[in-house]
């Protein structure tokens, strides 16, 4: 493969790339932002593409056509070969794309949770790096999603949590879907909960582990791609 293309499709404007595109600047790749509404993304000349997340269930494609339009593109990429990532609503329609039911969770998943490395996890080249706790220890990411998935047939489990069985997988050897937000900065989050009482306790909690989340997100973009 040569050098990295990367797609990045968003679902809705508030919901960004973030550390994606900190880090794909920062490495001097080149890659798109598009709104997935916006029209049928061309995966001509890419080898990766990022779908990001949304208040949406996929579930609801009938009424927010950009959900169906994210699909499709996931399966044009599988059907291609290239790498794909995606979050929170993105890794749902991974999951969809893949033949798995998306639907209602018992309840919301918000703010800083514990996830657990499965063991399959942990021996991932990939998701491995974004553990790195030299173990199935488990870990804070950031969550905002009342859904969730079936794990699809032939995929991976890469992680759990206490609320929520899937909240990685692996199709394959280069599709991740992570139901967490890997992508998510401290600014990104005052934009997110803004005038919600809980925006205090999230960024304060962002800023005590920004060190820590950042570094944890550079090692999975490392790996994935690269």
């Amino acid at each position: 493969m040569g050098r990295p293309v990367v797609l990045i499709l968003k679902n809705i404007a508030a919901e960004g790339p973030g550390t994606i595109a900190e880090y794909l600047d920062a490495q001097g790749m080149p890659y798109r932002v598009l709104e997935a509404g916006e029209g049928p993304p061309s995966l001509g000349g890419c080898t990766h593409l990022v779908v990001l997340g949304g208040p949406i269930g996929v579930y609801e494609a009938e009424d927010y056509p950009q959900v169906a339009k994210s699909v499709s593109a996931i399966r044009e990429a599988l059907d291609r070969d290239l790498k794909v990532l995606g979050v929170c609503l993105g890794a749902q329609a991974v999951a969809h794309a893949l033949g798995a039911n998306v639907y209602p969770g018992g309840s919301e998943e918000i703010g800083w949770l514990d996830i657990k490395p499965t063991p399959e996890g942990l021996a991932d080249p990939v998701f491995s790096r974004l553990a790195e706790d030299g173990g199935p220890v488990p870990f804070k990411v950031f969550h905002w999603h009342g859904d969730t998935f079936d794990l699809p047939r032939g995929a991976v489990r890469l992680a759990t949590s206490d609320m929520y069985p899937n909240q990685a997988f692996r199709y394959g050897t280069g599709a991740y879907a992570l139901q967490f937000h890997i992508e998510v900065t401290t600014g990104m989050l005052g934009q997110w909960f803004i005038g919600d009482p809980k925006l205090s306790g999230i960024q304060e909690q962002a800023r005590e582990l920004d060190v820590e989340y950042s570094g944890r997100a550079t090692r999975f973009y490392e790996a994935f791609f690269n």
